[in-house]
């Protein structure tokens, strides 16, 4: 059976999909991408890449030129293609529990397009038990098509590198689909590993999860240090001044973005709240904002001082802002202090961020919620800044 694309990327604009069908398309393959996001596709069509992603430009503008890259806002695209790659997966809802919503939906607009002859991967987070979910509904809608679960573990930013680099898992629901996973990934020489479709989906969140709880863990002692007048990060460096096992001991900070929170909400709503670990995580990584506004209120008269929150995105050298704690602390600067500001010199999706200069020149009061490389030799003009991540060389903060 002849296919017009090798494979296609359901959500191929985003953060997950564009990379990926990106990487595929540098190896000889005629990749597709499928999203309702028509500015997203105008702007990639027109070989600009709508956020920030080490290496993408350049392997864009080579698959336009190559003809290696198509897309299409309207799913007939999917039928097009041999291999169906799905970035839906399972968001959390306001009770902390997964949404099978999307990706339903998603299997019943792509069922007009789904044929014998093609494969279905789904790449992105989900609740344990999606993928078996998945053949069920395949089977009930007689659609006799491989499935694989072959979650992404990328570092945001780093896609391109790490998709050829990082082994990849694959969860075959059937033998057939295991062997598809493989062929496909083989195209791009990393290596892989054989899970099932339960256990990939679990090493995803479990993974994700570690990550949220390692961060907590220095939230923690960051709060109880300071509480007890101590210099948290002073205390830090001498823990790991030449001390092998402390190394891996990040710096405090705040911990967020569109996975490590959502994951282990998962996470504890398949544990039925009885993930205990995860669950003091998010009261720590979240809580630390209030944490940091208290300290500030018991030193400072806020409703008499303008803030300037400096970094907006959820991680350095980032433009995406997606459950980025910056937005939780300006919330709650906006009821305590008389003004809050806002800058960051990356995104581009806030139109009420204000330029550096004029948020320092502004503000009585300066935060570092993100530790962009820039802020090293930024002048403060002699402002305190508060610094939970110990980033600054000078810090004057709390």
């Amino acid at each position: 059976m002849q296919f017009a694309n090798d494979l296609c990327v359901v959500g191929g604009a985003g953060h997950v999909g564009l990379p990926f069908a990106l990487v595929f398309a540098e190896a000889g393959l005629r990749a597709a991408i499928y999203d309702k996001n028509k500015t997203a596709l105008d702007r990639i069509a027109a070989g600009a890449v709508p956020f920030m992603e080490q290496g993408a430009e350049a392997l864009l503008r080579k698959a336009l030129a190559d003809k290696h890259l198509a897309m299409s806002d309207s799913p007939a695209i999917v039928g097009e293609s041999r291999v169906v790659v799905i970035t839906i997966g399972t968001p959390v809802d306001e009770f902390f529990n997964p949404v099978f919503k999307d990706i339903r939906n998603c299997l019943a607009e792509l069922k007009p397009f789904l044929r014998e002859g093609q494969v279905l991967v789904l790449r992105s987070t989900v609740y344990p038990g999606t993928t078996e979910w998945c053949a069920r509904w395949l089977r009930e809608n007689n659609l006799n098509i491989p499935l694989a679960y072959c979650p992404e573990r990328v570092v945001q930013g780093k896609s391109i590198e790490e998709i050829k680099q990082l082994p990849q898992i694959i969860g075959g629901v059937t033998p057939e689909g295991e062997r598809e996973a493989l062929e496909l990934f083989r195209r791009i020489s990393v290596e892989t590993y054989l899970l099932k479709p339960i256990e990939a989906e679990f090493a995803k969140l479990f993974s994700n999860a570690y990550r949220y709880i390692h961060f907590a863990i220095a939230n923690q002692f960051y709060m109880i240090a300071e509480s007890a007048g101590v210099d948290y990060n002073q205390l830090l460096a001498g823990m790991k001044f030449h001390y092998p096992r402390l190394e891996g001991l990040p710096s405090p900070g705040l911990s967020a973005g569109p996975c490590l929170l959502k994951d282990t909400m998962q996470l504890n709503a398949f544990a039925k709240n009885q993930f205990a670990l995860g669950a003091a995580a998010m009261n720590i990584n979240e809580g630390l904002v209030m944490f940091l506004v208290g300290r500030m209120s018991a030193r400072w008269d806020l409703k008499e001082k303008t803030i300037g929150i400096l970094g907006m995105a959820f991680k350095p050298e980032n433009d995406d802002i997606r459950a980025a704690l910056s937005y939780k602390l300006k919330k709650v600067l906006e009821f305590n202090a008389k003004r809050v500001l806002t800058t960051d010199p990356f995104v581009r999706s806030d139109p009420a961020l204000l330029p550096l200069d004029r948020v320092i020149r502004e503000s009585d009061i300066l935060i570092l919620a993100i530790p962009h490389r820039m802020y090293k030799t930024v002048d403060f003009l002699g402002k305190p800044v508060v610094d939970a991540w110990g980033f600054l060389e000078k810090e004057s903060g709390l």
